[in-house]
């Protein structure tokens, strides 16, 4: 795997190395030595699925307040999405900022997403599927989100949303209280 730092600290791009042959090809795509080397967090406790029937579903912009933060590791499995995280992180020289990558199945990239920061994306495919690798178990109690659109932070979405959930739509504007 090569790692590469995006302009947010602690979040990376990964990018596979593919050993390929006749038969295709293998990968690796998680090593807890590697990613330690990196110091990132490589206590991964969880994992998840999430399949999206129509392009331009829009998902986030999610996290979970402290004490359940969580990093994730996110890669597409199958189709593309626009992948955006923002760091709410208040003393972070990159508060507010937000970073977006394509992540899909021929490109094979994941994102790891540290501590302290939201995550959405947008599908830009029909069937597509995210799989997720999380370093915390999920607290109901302590999920949190950012609206999508909420121009405090200026993402600019390679399309109209066309399904996204009330939750994911409704969260008021943020206002930097808003609890991590």
């Amino acid at each position: 795997m090569r790692f590469y730092e995006t302009e947010i600290r602690g979040a990376f791009l990964i990018e596979l190395e593919r050993f390929s042959d006749t038969r295709g090809y293998f990968a690796r795509t998680w090593c807890r030595k590697e990613f330690a080397e990196h110091g990132l967090n490589a206590e991964l406790v969880q994992c998840n699925t999430s399949f999206n029937h129509r392009e331009g579903t829009l998902r986030g912009m999610h996290y979970q307040a402290e004490p359940f933060g969580e990093c994730k590791l996110v890669r597409c499995t199958r189709g593309a999405i626009h992948d955006v995280i923002i760091d709410l992180r208040r003393n972070s020289p990159t508060y507010l900022h937000h970073v977006a990558e394509t992540l899909t199945e021929d490109n094979g990239r994941m994102l790891f997403i540290p501590e302290g920061l939201a995550h959405g994306f947008q599908t830009l495919a029909n069937d597509t599927e995210v799989f997720y690798q999380m370093s915390t178990f999920y607290e109901g109690s302590a999920a949190r989100g950012v609206r999508w659109n909420d121009p405090a932070f200026g993402i600019s979405w390679p399309m109209e949303a066309r399904l996204i959930c009330d939750r994911d739509a409704n969260y008021p504007d943020f206002n930097g209280s808003d609890e991590l």
